[in-house]
């Protein structure tokens, strides 16, 4: 099995608490083989990657990105997310070509269950497997070529033919798109990815890439909002709940934040605790926010409309800032 992860020092911690939740949860695996996108990892934080994957009798491989800014020839906006989750668009060039098929995870997500059936899965002839977001909005989908009943897919976890990316000439494909797009999109490279690989991208069951805050969504609810949402079974989604092989902590509610009540927040806690970062403080200053947010699960399970409302107001908040923005500057 081949694994991608991209970070920097800012999110190291993270990485090696995902690293080594797959590698405890993988024992079975006959070998797994970590590939790491890095941004100038310093090297403490190599030296601590490599404790872990030492544990395990894993292999580590880091490929570093260097100046990841200069290998666009337009200016990019991400949009207040981390400048390393781009680093993704370029691993068919950055990994060795021996390399043929790859999972992508993000730093922020922690593996419950064995991955064997995910690594075996048959892509159908696409070139990328990935679990699809039916809350993104409208106005994102419109942004990128999406009809409101066509699927947008999560980027946290992506199963990729690498053989297939580089023949297809992927990554060119997505530079020209978003180099279109005036390098400035609502999800940064998740839109690319969605907006270039239309038709592509093979769904995956939700257990394999579970956000968080779903778990006060009920299917029917989330099938509403986006009819391409029925592909997945409510037993797929109830079971994702329940047993998540990789746990998401998309959104706010994250786990390494003073006072956050995510209900899969142990997980997260329990491999921390393995790795040489164990007993690092949470983040303080945001626990009111927390318990506010908090709240607004409950509120979901009750009447889901004021969430829809609440969260609609303030992302399409944020698309028109980023539209007047792009206006402005022509």
């Amino acid at each position: 099995m081949n694994v991608v992860y991209a970070s920097n020092d800012a999110y190291v911690r993270h990485l090696g608490t995902s690293m080594c939740s797959l590698f405890d949860r993988n024992r079975s695996c006959q070998s797994i083989t970590v590939y790491i996108l890095s941004l100038g990892l310093s090297e403490d934080s190599r030296a601590k990657l490599e404790e872990i994957a030492g544990q395990y009798g894993r292999g580590l491989v880091f490929a570093e990105v260097g100046d990841l800014e200069s290998r666009f020839d337009f200016p990019v906006d991400t949009g207040g997310y981390d400048l390393s989750i781009m680093s993704r668009l370029f691993m068919g060039e950055l990994l060795p070509d021996s390399v043929k098929k790859v999972l992508y995870l993000d730093c922020d997500t922690v593996v419950a269950q064995p991955l064997k059936g995910l690594w075996d899965g048959d892509l159908e002839g696409r070139i990328m497997g990935a679990v699809m977001e039916p809350t993104i909005y409208e106005a994102v989908k419109d942004s990128i070529g999406i009809g409101r009943n066509q699927p947008y897919f999560n980027s946290g976890v992506l199963l990729v033919d690498l053989e297939q990316w580089r023949q297809k000439k992927v990554q060119s494909r997505l530079l020209d798109f978003w180099r279109e797009k005036g390098g400035k999109l609502f999800a940064s490279d998740q839109d690319v990815l969605n907006g270039v690989l239309k038709g592509e991208i093979k769904p995956l069951e939700p257990r394999y890439n579970f956000f968080t805050n779903y778990r006060y969504f009920s299917y029917e609810d989330l099938a509403r909002h986006s009819s391409s949402y029925r592909a997945v079974t409510m037993e797929m989604f109830g079971e994702a709940k329940k047993h998540p092989a990789i746990i998401h902590y998309m959104g706010d509610e994250r786990p390494w934040i003073r006072g956050n009540r995510n209900h899969y927040r142990r997980a997260y806690e329990t491999y921390l605790a393995k790795t040489p970062w164990a007993g690092t403080p949470k983040e303080k200053g945001r626990e009111l926010y927390m318990a506010a947010y908090h709240v607004l699960d409950y509120v979901t399970v009750l009447w889901p409309e004021i969430r829809w409302m609440i969260s609609r107001k303030l992302g399409m908040r944020m698309v028109e800032a980023r539209a007047s923005l792009k206006r402005g500057g022509k």
